[in-house]
């Protein structure tokens, strides 16, 4: 990997590879670029793909106190050392970070492929916990890093209680603890965007075109954030990735890149 120096002063480490248009893949919360590694290594046949540590994670900084702001400036950098204008793309929760830099980038960003966006704008499924973000931070300061994870996945995510030990037996646990950290992170990027009430109608100015896609397996109110999102922004295509689950971003390359490829290069 190669480092390079953010606005604020901190190393982010990156990685370029392939060629052809370039895009930059956003990783997910609580995983460093290796998360997306086969989204890469697929997508680099036909684009030039930089992946990279988001801040808190893998072999980039993490100076404190945590700003989404920097976040964007990381991007910003990024761009620069991709020439000056690049496609983004994200999966889950990292989809808001990338809808924050379009909007605040402009046309140096060319375009957006999101994978279900978690946002919760209805009653569709219960909405984030009102002090989810504090308690996170509370259980990491207090040294309880798999008790985040696990916090996260019981309220947050809801997965079944009776799936929490299964889970914690596998290796992506650990991570997932070393990285609890960047819950709360995320948690910062997505408020005002899972609380069951309607998108902000200020937050984003976009002309770039996006594609937000849903895979056909998945829980119906991933379709109802794609559908607001479509309704709140200029340029929104909603795509469909039949038999695909919310997994499909990291467990699916191929077909989620050639959505990508045909969307961003037809």
């Amino acid at each position: 990997m190669q480092t390079m120096t953010s606005a604020d002063g901190t190393t982010i480490a990156y990685e370029k590879t392939g060629s052809g248009p370039t895009i930059i893949v956003i990783s997910n919360v609580a995983e460093d670029h290796t998360g997306v590694a086969g989204l890469v290594k697929t997508l680099s046949e036909h684009f030039t793909v930089i992946s990279f540590d988001r801040r808190g994670r893998g072999a980039s900084g993490d100076p404190q106190s945590y700003d989404p702001v920097r976040e964007i400036e990381d991007i910003a950098a990024l761009i620069d050392i991709a020439g000056g204008s690049t496609a983004l793309t994200s999966g889950s929760g990292g989809c808001a970070i990338a809808l924050d830099a379009a909007s605040a980038l402009g046309n140096r960003v060319t375009g957006l492929y999101l994978y279900e966006p978690p946002f919760i704008v209805d009653d569709s499924r219960p909405p984030a916990p009102t002090h989810y973000v504090e308690h996170v931070e509370e259980l990491v300061a207090a040294g309880k890093r798999s008790e985040a994870v696990e916090y996260v996945m019981t309220e947050m995510i809801r997965v079944p209680a009776e799936y929490i030990e299964p889970m914690k037996q596998d290796p992506s646990w650990n991570e997932m603890a070393r990285y609890a950290h960047t819950f709360a992170y995320e948690g910062r990027i997505l408020r005002g965007l899972m609380d069951g009430k309607p998108l902000p109608a200020d937050r984003w100015s976009i002309d770039a075109p996006i594609a937000v896609a849903v895979g056909g397996n998945s829980e119906p109110y991933f379709r109802v954030a794609a559908d607001a999102l479509a309704a709140l922004l200029p340029n929104v295509t909603v795509l469909t990735l039949p038999d695909q689950d919310h997994g499909a971003f990291w467990a699916a390359p191929e077909p989620v890149a050639e959505q990508i490829r045909k969307f961003l290069l037809s």
